[in-house]
């Protein structure tokens, strides 16, 4: 959600930021996997109980990934491999933020049972639409997108409130599961397979 509508009109901003970032020599995969590194590395930090840094480095993490776009429109470089590796490489930084969580609070069944929960929702939401889209069916939409996870995931971190973040997490990303499900649902003509 906050991709599709802040993107457009940051548009002005991140294109000048992706042609100096070309300039000086990074690449569309550079940023990809460095967005990837810094995400993990937070994560880690997490994991060992620094939630506020932790936070703070992982969101950074996800902010250079943010700009792999911008490098590769820069660079003439946009391909579906690049696509590809920043999809995975995007789940890949929101596993490692949520485990980090879990390790972080191993020792509380509960919030330990919440960041699972909210581990299995934040895959289905892009599952959902990667399977839509095999279909020949769009399958976007929903309230919390991969940008929403990472800020309430990293912000429920550094403001320390995990529990109270966890709990809007999980019902919010089983809500745009729901969502996605019935919109991908309804779009395949009846009889297709049935």
């Amino acid at each position: 959600m906050i991709d599709q509508r802040l993107r457009p009109h940051l548009h002005g901003i991140l294109e000048p930021i992706g042609r100096t970032l070309v300039k000086v020599g990074f690449t569309p995969t550079v940023m990809t996997v460095l967005g990837l590194l810094v995400a993990i590395v937070g994560s880690v930090v997490i994991g060992f109980g620094q939630l506020f840094w932790g936070g703070l480095i992982a969101l950074g993490g996800s902010a250079i990934d943010g700009l792999d776009g911008s490098v590769a429109r820069a660079s003439n470089r946009v391909t579906i491999r690049g696509a590809y590796l920043d999809s995975i490489f995007d789940r890949v930084g929101e596993i490692s933020i949520l485990t980090g969580l879990a390790v972080s609070q191993r020792t509380d069944a509960r919030i330990l049972l919440l960041c699972l929960l909210c581990l299995g929702g934040a895959l289905l939401i892009p599952y959902i639409r990667a399977k839509a889209e095999t279909l020949g069916v769009d399958g976007k939409g929903g309230i919390l997108g991969r940008a929403e996870r990472v800020i309430l995931a990293t912000v429920g971190a550094m403001t320390g409130l995990v529990e109270p973040m966890l709990w809007v997490f999980l019902v919010v990303a089983w809500f745009t599961v729901g969502q996605r499900f019935m919109n991908t649902y309804q779009a395949i003509p009846p009889g297709s397979g049935d």
